[in-house]
């Protein structure tokens, strides 16, 4: 077999990232689609029916079943073993033509599918830590002060601009939104170029976002005045509806 051309194997790269970009973003269209399909038809659970004991809406089996989790699967003893072969039989049957990997809820030996199973809801302290968490973040214009920009090739063809922290050596997401096309599109291609924002451009922003900031108070504060002005022209006219009312009547025999 001949020995492929650096322009061959530079072909070959390329058409194997645009497949993987196209695949990518086909893969993101499904799960956008069974998102809005779980929402729509009310399949996820809320954090009352969840403790409750309510039933997955995609398969019917129980959410959990506090059975604790499998053993290794080389120390499980002779009934664990047929336990276990039961529990995937049962699996495949549910989900046989899925074609997705699998997850469960920790303390529990129930499994269930990406492709069908709407995941648990967040229970309060989860919630509570995520919002700790958030709390905890920089300020934006902290954060920018460590965000490269990188110039994105999409599967249309356009090109697009993405931040994301200094830290990352490649392009954490491998589907963006395309501005100039409807949906998202997966990235066939990435490059740094460098600092997202200088100095000078976080100065701006934040005078940009004080403008904005002052702009807001003033529409309130316009609309609270106009409120208070009617209130107070309604108020003025009934006045002088009761002036007119307590004005002594003429005496007929003047």
């Amino acid at each position: 077999m001949a020995k492929l051309t650096e322009a061959q194997r530079q072909q070959r790269a390329a058409a194997r990232a645009r497949r993987e970009a196209l695949e990518a973003e086909e893969r993101d269209r499904r799960d956008t689609e069974r998102r809005e399909m779980w929402q729509r038809e009310g399949m996820y659970l809320s954090w009352e029916e969840y403790q409750a004991g309510e039933p997955c809406r995609g398969c019917g089996e129980p959410m959990r079943d506090d059975l604790g989790d499998w053993p290794p699967l080389l120390r499980l003893t002779e009934e664990e073993k047929r336990e276990y072969e039961v529990a995937e039989e049962r699996f495949r049957e549910r989900h046989s033509d899925c074609k997705s990997s699998r997850w469960s809820i920790s303390g529990s030996r129930v499994t269930h599918c990406f492709g069908c199973c709407p995941p648990p809801p967040m229970g309060p302290q989860q919630i509570k830590k995520l919002s700790e968490l958030f709390a905890s973040w920089p300020s934006a214009e902290e954060r920018k002060k460590d965000q490269d920009a990188w110039k994105l090739t999409l599967t249309c063809d356009h090109v697009v601009r993405y931040t994301q922290h200094r830290e990352n050596s490649y392009v954490s997401t491998s589907v963006v939104d395309c501005p100039e096309c409807p949906g998202r599109r997966g990235v066939v291609h990435s490059e740094r170029i460098g600092p997202a924002y200088s100095d000078e451009a976080i100065l701006a922003d934040r005078g940009a976002a004080d403008r904005e900031r002052l702009a807001k108070e003033l529409a309130a504060a316009k609309a609270k005045l106009q409120r208070q002005q009617k209130n107070a022209a309604a108020t003025q006219r009934r006045i002088e509806e009761i002036e007119k009312q307590l004005k002594p009547v003429p005496d007929a025999s003047e």
